[in-house]
């Protein structure tokens, strides 16, 4: 369901009081202590090494974090989580070979918006900071859209930090690659086992894992199968000569509602498919972000295009635009085959008659694709 997003402020759900040492499944009940008063939210720090645990403390020690009434931060080292669905932290560091991007987490099994977590607190956090979420009640998305995202998805939002602001509408589109070309690695992952006494290597896609084609809706849509399954939404606020941009991604790894999900998919194609795991999935994310990201860094977006342009799904697409008559009261309808992307991030067509235009959404439909107007390119 979407609704309309009222104000700026961060609100945390509420946890119910709960007894010490009970296991349930809920969100209230992921520690194996007792929280200090009903309306306390959870937010969990924790790092891949020791200087990013280090950061963690100061975080916490300093209460530098706006975080909104009732919510309490707390250390990785110092509770046990104790639901099964909670958001495996090991297996994600685990998993995480960057130098930057990832290795600084904050943990929520509920909460209202990572987005608004990383955004709200960006110029405070370490570059790579990441907020993930078992539940997210009131996820951001375009045009101050709210999702309500269900257990099940992989939620989470992440600082960046930029100082050519002529690049930074283009970050959302290195995000969305990202994300495609982790889903990849993570159904083309080989595994070693023992047989016999001998080692020997297969790919998981043989025993089982299909790869998923995830494709690219410009400008921030996941598609599968022609059904979408994530989004991504990128803010950026100016400050100390520096962009201080927020990320943030919600993919349908295991939830089969509102629409589908990669492990439905791939039940389908294979019944035996082992499952895809969120802790998987976005830490393969960060591993391919980060060696994209530094390509974006030195060379530009134009190094990514040609990867980018074979995931998305336009090229060649023919899409009905509008432009104003000489009268400004009128719009006339023009049929535009869209080329790629012009230099400051939006589509570019070219008109039956060979005019090359760049096009913009109207700001009013909810698919980019309805209502795009053209603007003549000199």
């Amino acid at each position: 369901m979407i609704s309309q997003f009222k104000g700026s402020s961060i609100f945390f759900h509420s946890l119910q009081k709960f007894p010490k040492n009970l296991k349930a499944f809920s969100s209230s009940h992921v520690l194996g202590r007792k929280m200090e008063s009903p309306a306390d939210t959870l937010l969990l720090l924790s790092g891949k090494s020791e200087e990013e645990n280090d950061a963690a403390k100061v975080l916490k020690n300093n209460n530098t974090l706006k975080t909104g009434e009732g919510v309490e931060l707390v250390l990785h080292s110092e509770v046990k989580l104790e639901n099964d669905d909670a958001f495996r932290i090991e297996e994600y560091f685990n998993s995480l070979s960057t130098r930057r991007f990832g290795r600084l987490l904050i943990y929520s099994p509920r909460l209202s918006s990572t987005h608004d977590v990383i955004s709200q607190n960006n110029s405070d956090l370490p570059l790579g900071t990441v907020c993930v979420a078992d539940v997210q009640l009131k996820g951001r998305g375009r045009s101050s859209n709210v999702w309500e995202s269900p257990k099940g998805c992989l939620l989470f939002s992440f600082s960046i930090q930029m100082e050519d602001g002529r690049v930074v509408p283009h970050i959302q589109y290195v995000v969305c690659l990202a994300m495609t070309e982790a889903i990849k690695a993570v159904c083309l992952e080989k595994v070693v086992y023992l047989n016999n006494a001998n080692w020997m290597q297969m790919e998981k896609r043989g025993v089982g894992t299909p790869e998923l084609d995830v494709r690219i809706k410009w400008p921030n849509d996941l598609y599968l199968g022609g059904v979408k399954v994530g989004g991504i939404l990128s803010t950026s606020v100016y400050r100390s000569k520096k962009f201080y941009v927020s990320a943030g991604v919600g993919l349908n790894v295991g939830n089969e509602k509102p629409t589908t999900c990669l492990n439905a998919v791939l039940k389908k194609v294979n019944p035996l498919s082992r499952e895809l795991k969120r802790e998987d999935v976005i830490a393969a994310f960060f591993n391919k972000f980060e060696n994209l990201y530094d390509v974006f860094s030195e060379q530009g977006f134009q190094a990514l295009e040609g990867l980018y342009y074979r995931t998305w799904l336009h090229s060649g697409q023919r899409v009905i635009v509008q432009e104003r008559s000489g009268d400004q009261d009128q719009f006339v309808e023009t049929v535009v085959t869209i080329q790629g992307l012009t230099s400051s991030g939006y589509l570019l067509g070219i008109t039956d008659d060979g005019q090359m235009c760049e096009l913009h959404p109207d700001g009013n439909s909810f698919d980019f694709f309805k209502g795009l107007i053209k603007r003549k390119m000199s």
